[in-house]
Formats: structure tokens, sequence, C-alpha cells
């Protein structure tokens, strides 16, 4: 069974180390040849499968007590625990699979632990059959890196190179991947490389692996100061791990806009670079996808013109406007949408903010994109989102305050339009289960923070305590399991799902260029398309004419379509096309 050579670590702040391997002590040598990195002497102990092993650092004055390996693949007994030695080799059966580019793809987000009752990834497998059937192309993966306790939605991760034991492991989670190649879907995994979470993180004790500042979540990741060039090889060699080792197609950068990234190559870049590398040496294709509320073209701009080479970027200005349309809610960073007017421009020119003034943010926002140069499909939209849902006070969903013909249009929009759409697990049968935040940190201090820090942010956006679950209670990590004993509407809300994005493929409209979407409005109602197939759209509570008729393709109600405008119902959309 393939594992590394010997046993090395990064600790440019220890004056010795030492290495125990289960309950034997070992005194590790520094490498001279690597600044900052100490090594196990392989003629006496060298790494096996399945070894527990935890090292222990002298700073001039004591010794640490045993810690994990920054680097560690696997921590069975928890982030506070030994690591554990893994195999690297897998007997896959995925060697028919070539990938898919992001051009046409439908993305489905889940989170591992409320996904199915199993809450591992053998259940998500058990449910890759269904995904087909909706006719989803991939599925994205909220991340999976280890976290305090058993409970977390995976942005509180410490150890970037190891795989969540609950959740099965590293092994179960190349089952997963090989299964869902083996059924025609690509895996994205979520990664979160702008902070460390607080139960667990020993790095700090290693070395600068964080510099002065905080993000909101965490300490900065020090991507630009002294001794960063490990620190960005730790991300890349993690990067590398999960597209090659792994199979992984494709990697969702968390929160990007919190990068310290200040050097003349950025990581970005350089993790577009590994991903093209390992592109190339196995021919499927590996797809990076930036999140940013930055509005700022350079993340998916080719690098010959200053740009990062992202493969795409979540866009939330799409959502904030079909939100605040069909939801009536302006609060927050709301206030600078709920029109027509606005919804019509930002499908035309894939940004809300070019460079105009937010009221929200108090100062101009954003940039242009080139719509010449950047794929409309490089854009990444949705109804809802693990942040859309969890960061309201109670983590409601969509489906559980608005009618399903609402619920409806909002799909329409999205899966319409020529941007890659991307469902939130359970939208498509209008789950009524809420997704609310929620942790179970090993430390009963950090808890209450994290339980003060909830309260205290919902209030400032107008909400009471009183209705913010204890993040930190087991009861509201259950409240977010999906329950899949679905009834009669819910099912008609898959099935419009199901049809939609049979629509959307048949008539290929995840289309090149942004220009050629022609959008037009009226005071209540939208319509959007081409010469072939067009959307119209009713954002009000009243009947509206629509002047676009033709031939009814579908819809979720029942519209009065003619030969030049079609007549919507209350909150309806059809899709039409137009007469020869």
């Amino acid at each position: 069974m393939s594992t590394p050579a010997r046993f090395e670590i990064w600790a440019p702040y220890a004056h010795r180390a030492q290495l125990a391997v289960d309950g034997a002590d070992y005194t590790m040598l520094r490498d001279e040849a690597r600044e900052g990195w100490w090594y196990a002497d392989p003629a006496l102990i060298t790494p096996a499968a399945g070894q527990r092993y935890c090292y222990r650092l002298f700073d001039g004055t004591d010794w640490s007590k045993p810690l994990p390996d920054p680097r560690t693949r696997a921590q069975p007994e928890g982030v506070h625990g030994p690591s554990e030695v893994v195999a690297t080799n897998f007997e896959w059966g995925d060697a028919a699979w070539r990938g898919r580019q992001l051009r046409g793809q439908v993305i489905y987000e889940l989170h591992v632990g409320t996904f199915t009752p199993a809450g591992t990834f053998a259940g998500v497998a058990e449910k890759l059959g269904y995904l087909a059937s909706l006719g989803v192309t991939a599925i994205e993966i909220m991340p999976v890196q280890p976290f305090g306790g058993t409970r977390n939605w995976g942005y509180d991760g410490v150890d970037w190179f190891a795989v969540q034991h609950s959740y099965g492991g590293p092994v179960e989670l190349k089952k997963l991947v090989d299964a869902a190649h083996r059924a025609g879907l690509s895996v994205f995994l979520d990664v979160v490389y702008n902070h460390f979470g607080p139960d667990g993180n020993y790095n700090g004790l290693f070395g600068p692996y964080t510099t002065a500042g905080n993000t909101g979540w965490g300490d900065v990741i020090n991507l630009s100061g002294p001794g960063s060039d490990e620190v960005r090889s730790y991300i890349l060699d993690a990067v590398r791990q999960w597209l090659d080792e792994f199979h992984i197609d494709g990697l969702r950068l968390d929160a990007i806009h919190s990068y310290d990234d200040r050097l003349a190559y950025s990581i970005m870049e350089e993790i577009r670079a590994v991903a093209d590398d390992v592109a190339a040496g196995t021919g499927v294709p590996r797809i990076i996808i930036g999140e940013s509320d930055l509005n700022d073209p350079r993340i998916i701009n080719d690098e010959s013109v200053g740009g990062y080479g992202l493969s795409a970027q979540w866009v939330d200005d799409i959502h904030h406007c079909i939100h605040t349309l069909v939801s009536g809610e302006r609060g927050a960073y709301y206030v600078d949408y709920g029109t027509i007017e606005i919804l019509a421009y930002t499908l035309a020119h894939g940004y809300r903010f070019r460079g105009g003034y937010s009221q929200y943010r108090k100062r101009h926002h954003g940039r242009p994109l080139d719509l010449a140069a950047v794929p409309a499909w490089r854009l990444i939209t949705y109804t809802t989102t693990h942040d859309q849902t969890g960061n309201r006070a109670k983590g409601d969903r969509p489906s559980q305050n608005l009618t399903p013909t609402q619920l409806a249009l909002k799909a329409a929009v999205v899966l319409f339009s020529p941007f890659t759409p991307m469902l939130f697990m359970g939208e498509e049968f209008a789950a009524r289960t809420p997704f609310p935040f929620f942790v179970s940190h090993t430390n009963d201090e950090l808890n209450r923070l994290t339980r003060q820090g909830r309260f205290d942010e919902f209030a400032r956006l107008g909400w009471r305590p009183e209705d913010v679950p204890d993040p930190a209670e087991a009861a509201t990590f259950e409240s977010a399991r999906l329950v899949w004993d679905v009834d009669e509407t819910q099912d008609e809300i898959f099935e419009t799902y199901q049809a939609l994005i049979g629509l959307r493929e048949q008539y290929g409209l995840a289309r090149e260029d942004l220009r050629e979407l022609r959008v037009e409005h009226g005071a209540q109602w939208l319509t959007m398309g081409y010469d072939d197939i067009v959307l119209a759209a009713n954002f009000s509570g009243d009947t509206v004419r629509v002047p676009v008729g033709g031939t009814l393709v579908y819809s979720f109600g029942d519209p009065q379509v003619g030969a030049e405008s079609t007549t919507l119902g209350p909150w309806e959309f059809a899709i039409l096309a137009p007469a020869a």
C-alpha cells in the first residue's frame, strides 16, 4: 500500500521536535535542505498505513502537548487526537470517466451530514441515481475537512488534507467520487483557504500559518508575509491531492475576497495552474470556482489580461434580485435590489454593480465584465444556497415562506438563464426543513462565543435573539436533516425542476455570449430569451399581459397564450416558442 516515505513537518518555530508513533518516541532531525523542516530518520521509523502518530515541539522553554500533524490525512479520534497514516492507493472504477467542461452543467450543492439520514458519504452515494434522474450533472459537496465534534457546516475545518471521520473518512470519499463518475456526475469540493476553524487549530504552534488581522471567521491566512511560501505550498499541495489522488473534478474556493493575497502572482493563479497541470496529465477537465462579493472580473478574466483565470465565480446579485422581487424583503444588503429594472439590468450585464453606488455599502462597488470575452456560463447563479438560507435567523428556506407558484417562478428564471445554475439540496422538492447554522465545538467557551456571535449579528439585522436557534444544540442540527417523505405538491415541484432542466439542455441555454440575451420588462413583468425560445415571467400578485406570444412550451400554471401576447396569472411564468 502506498504511503509517504518518511515522517516530516514544517515547524520553523520549534527549537526541537519529537515524533510519537503508536507509543514510541523518536527524535526528529533538522532538514538542512529545507528551511524550517524536520524529519524522522527513515532508518529508525517509516510510515505504515494505520499507524497513529503525533508531534511534540520544544519552543526553547517548554515542550508542547502531543499535536496532530498539520498535513494529517485522517483524524479518527477527532481534531485533538493523534493523526493516522493513510494509504494513498485506491482501486478506482472510473477509468471511462472523461469529465465534463463547466458549460452546460447543472450543479447541486449538498451538506453530507444532513443530506441523508445516514449523514455519510455512503448515504450520498445512495442518492446518486435520484440526482441523475433530476438532471443535475455535478454535486458540490460542502467542506469535509475535520472540525470539532460531529456537527458543523464544514467552514470550521482545521486539517486541510484530511476528511471528517464521521462522514466516512478519505476512503469513503473516494468511493463516493468513484460512484458519482460511474453515474455520469462530476464532483466538486468546497474548500476553505481563508481561515482555520477555532477548534483543533494547532498550526500556529508549528509556524506562521496566519498573520495579523481577522476575517470575521478567524485569523488571516499568511499568503503574503514571511514564511508564506510554505503556507502557499500547504494550500497548493492540498489542491493537488483533491484533484489528482481523489479524482475531484473541481474545487469551489470559499470567500476569496478575504484572502490577504498581495504577491505578484495570486494564489488563485497558482491554484488554477495546479488544476491545469492535473487536467493535462489525466485528460479530465478540472474546474476552479471562486466565491466573491467584489464584482471583480479579474477573478474569471484570462491571465493574459491580468486576470486570475478561474473557471467561474458565484454571483449573488441575481439571487438578490429574484429574492427581493418575490419575497418583498428589502433589509440589510437587499436594500440595493427589489425592482424589475434592476433584475433586467443584472441579467443583461451579469453584475448588479459595475462601478455604481451601493446604498448598503455606502460606496461605489464593482467593475464591468467584458461581455465579449467572458462567457455567461462562467457566472454561477441560484435561487438559494447554504449561505442564503443558513444566514437567516431561523435558517428558513424560501420553500417555507413562498407558494409553489412563486418557487417555480424563481427556478424558471435561474434555469432559463445562460448562467450556470446551482441548486441547494432539497429545493427541487420544496423541502420544508430549515438549514440553520450548526456547530458542535468540543470547547464549551467556543460554543458560547459562537452562540453569542450569532445572536449579536442577527440583532444588528433586526431579528430577535429568541428567533435564532442555538447553533450548538443537537436539535438545531437535527432540524436541518432533509425529510425525503414528500407529498403531492412537493412531487409537482420536483417534476417542474426536472422539466426545466430538461428544457435547458434541449434548447442549449448555456449560451456563450450574454449580449445575445434579449431582456425586456414592464412594471410587473419581464421577458428574456432568444429567437427560438423566450421566458415570460410575472413578478406580481396581479394578472398581467405580456407582449410576447407564440406556442406554449412549458408553464407551472395556466397562462393564456396568444399569437402576440400572453396573459399570466399571479407569479406565473411561461416558456414560449415565438411564432415564425
